[in-house]
């Protein structure tokens, strides 16, 4: 596996009679090539080839288990097509290293007997009927809308059983270790042995022991994070990627590719079902039920009322915090608190949900919201316990504060972060226990009956019963962002904090601390993640953006993406955006120096020319390999930032 964009595609070798045994379609080997001896896969065996000059022979057979199975071999040369990358890169990320030891162990055959649960789960979701029946009989492809409160790993445990009892085999990628654990302890009642979870955590022998496992059929259901979309699974007859808008399924590795993605091509190639489920939907997502590629599996309006808890929106603005005292002290309206005290006297728990964790992390003028600025040095500014201000950078301090923008001389914490909000909540619910989640201590799961529990986004645990209330705090923090999923993002944390309430009909309440007129927050007061989904792709298609186009980023230093962009042959109709600053978060590309100046252009064409353009840029990669061009640059396809 040579990993360069000019040899990417498959050599001939001799094979010799002492290796005819073992050399079977999918082992992997030792070839020498160039004078050096490099690893490799066997890809198939012919009788002749069609290769003029003379070839050399087959070095030997490193393994005779055949772990790159000729399906999976089309699923990564169709995702390295796809994201402009090489095939010996995907096979990194679809075939784990080997462990010769745990090779050698036998796989036991599973035990267990398969439970194929009742459907009842599934009746409040229109269509659904039809869609089970059909999947094990063809390949349906649906885009799962979960509503509120749903039991989301036990539908998906219930779908995995059904089709692994028609002797088919399943795959269902999840986000995080936490939404695995969930849908593992779902599956195994139902499953027994007959499922794995697959997962980075397990360290690289047991992960690769129980992938063999998989691979020798030992198997039926693998549960996993990102990679697991490759799973050997024998027979595929049904994949699912759950919360597809999670940046946790963003892949660091080359060739960057998305799981949801990945989910398309392997259904399409091995004629498998699919399923994209979520509380929200995205507007990639939404591109599959819009080209009538995916159908839409979502519950009725009435349903989705009666699951819904009771979803009030609060702005800053709006009278009843003008005159609240604690809104200006705590940020948390007297509405918010009302809902709060109710659910607490109900002796149900309560969430409050923060946008990040610490002790006033930022400062702003109180009245036009300027971020608090050192005079000295441009550094951000801090208030102590105390309420003195001073540099973060310089630690000089601020003595006499007033904002260069308005004059004001107020200032007012962005995010007060879940371990100062626990504090002003100890107080105002005095003898209630307040427990926080997030950062390094996230609790996956806490008890029913009165407590406060203060999480971060995506940390936020499953309550017993669920939540009496919720509040979502400081939402701006999470709008006023220069970002092209910024909408989308908060959507769906937003939706996921919903999903976790009890409904209305036993007094479930979220209070949404922003301006009811936005288009975000009318979706979750709403609950019509399908509606807002069709809304921000038509937004996308009229400016142009990801999936209404398809768009390639091209990082680097300025001398490396100007030598780039002189090789590339672009497609007819294609734009070139840039050069611009590499967006805040996102990382340099590999074998920059500490302090370069890394730069991003953006080229984008037509959702219809997208082949043409990664065609042009994986032959712009093999220009510059032949020209011995080594200056750092990276290519995504459709990559998550955009700026």
């Amino acid at each position: 596996m040579l990993g360069l964009a000019h040899l990417d595609r498959p050599f001939d070798y001799l094979i010799d009679a002492e290796q005819d045994a073992d050399a079977v379609p999918g082992v992997r080997v030792r070839v020498r090539f160039s004078g050096r001896l490099i690893d490799g896969f066997l890809l198939d065996r012919v009788d002749e080839s069609e290769h003029p000059g003379k070839l050399g022979w087959l070095e030997r057979v490193v393994s005779p288990e055949p772990v790159l199975s000729p399906e999976m071999a089309l699923v990564c040369r169709a995702v390295a097509q796809r994201y402009a990358g090489t095939m010996s890169d995907v096979v990194r990320l679809a075939v784990p290293p080997r462990h010769a030891r745990t090779e050698k162990e036998e796989s036991p055959a599973p035990t267990s007997d398969i439970v194929v649960p009742e459907r009842d789960g599934w009746r409040a979701y229109l269509t659904a009927d039809s869609f089970l029946d059909s999947l094990t009989e063809a390949a349906p492809r649906a885009l799962w809308q979960a509503t509120p409160g749903e039991d989301w790993p036990a539908r998906l445990a219930e779908l995995a059983a059904h089709v692994a009892a028609a002797g088919r085999g399943v795959v269902v990628v999840v986000p995080d270790q936490r939404d695995l654990d969930r849908l593992s302890a779902a599956c195994e009642p139902l499953l027994g042995d007959r499922c794995v979870t697959l997962a980075a955590g397990l360290g690289p022998t047991a992960r690769y022991r129980r992938w063999l496992a998989v691979r020798r059929g030992a198997a039926d259901v693998v549960l996993g994070t990102r990679s697991a979309v490759f799973a050997p699974v024998h027979d595929l007859g049904l994949i699912v990627v759950w919360d597809d808008g999670d940046d946790s399924l963003d892949e660091p590795r080359a060739p960057y590719p998305h799981p949801r993605e990945v989910a398309v091509l392997r259904a399409h190639i091995e004629r498998g079902a699919l399923v994209i489920g979520g509380f929200a939907r995205t507007a990639e997502a939404q591109v599959l039920a819009e080209a009538g590629w995916a159908h839409d599996l979502v519950a009725d309006r009435p349903t989705i009322r009666d699951r819904s808890p009771r979803i009030d929106a609060i702005s800053d603005e709006d009278s009843r915090v003008a005159r609240d005292p604690l809104a200006h002290s705590a940020r948390i309206p007297e509405v918010a608190f009302d809902a709060a005290r109710r659910a607490i006297a109900a002796d149900t728990p309560v969430l409050f949900s923060v946008p990040r964790r610490g002790y006033i992390p930022s400062l702003a003028c109180a009245r036009c919201r300027t971020h608090v600025r050192c005079r000295s040095c441009h550094g951000p500014v801090q208030m102590g316990a105390d309420q003195q201000l001073t540099c973060r950078w310089c630690g000089r301090v601020e003595l006499r504060f007033r904002c260069v923008e308005c004059g004001g001389t107020q200032v007012r914490a962005l995010t007060t972060g879940a371990r100062r909000t626990a504090e002003e909540l100890g107080r105002a619910f005095a003898g209630v226990p307040v427990l926080t989640s997030g950062g390094s201590s996230i609790a996956d799961s806490v008890d029913g009956g009165a407590r406060v529990v203060v999480s971060t986004p995506g940390a936020e645990p499953v309550a017993d019963g669920g939540y009496g209330a919720a509040i979502v705090l400081d939402t701006w923090a999470q709008l006023d962002r220069f970002d092209l999923r910024v909408d989308e993002n908060a959507v769906r944390r937003w939706m996921a904090v919903g999903a976790l309430i009890r409904p209305r009909r036993e007094g479930g309440a979220m209070v949404i601390v922003a301006d009811a007129s936005l288009s975000p927050v009318q979706a979750v007061i709403r609950w019509d993640p399908v509606g807002f989904a069709a809304h921000e792709l038509a937004n996308r298609v009229e400016l142009g953006f990801p999936p209404a186009v398809t768009m390639a980023s091209i990082d680097g230093d300025t001398a490396s993406i100007n030598s780039f962009t002189d090789l590339i042959e672009l497609p007819t109709g294609a734009d070139v955006l840039g050069p611009v600053p590499l967006p805040p978060g996102v990382r340099p590309p590999a074998g920059v120096p500490d302090g370069g100046e890394i730069e991003r252009i953006l080229v984008r064409t037509d959702r219809r020319r997208g082949r043409e353009l990664t065609d042009a840029l994986t032959a712009a990669q093999v220009r510059r390999n032949t020209h011995h061009e080594t200056g750092p640059i990276r290519v995504q396809v459709d990559p998550p930032t955009i700026g």
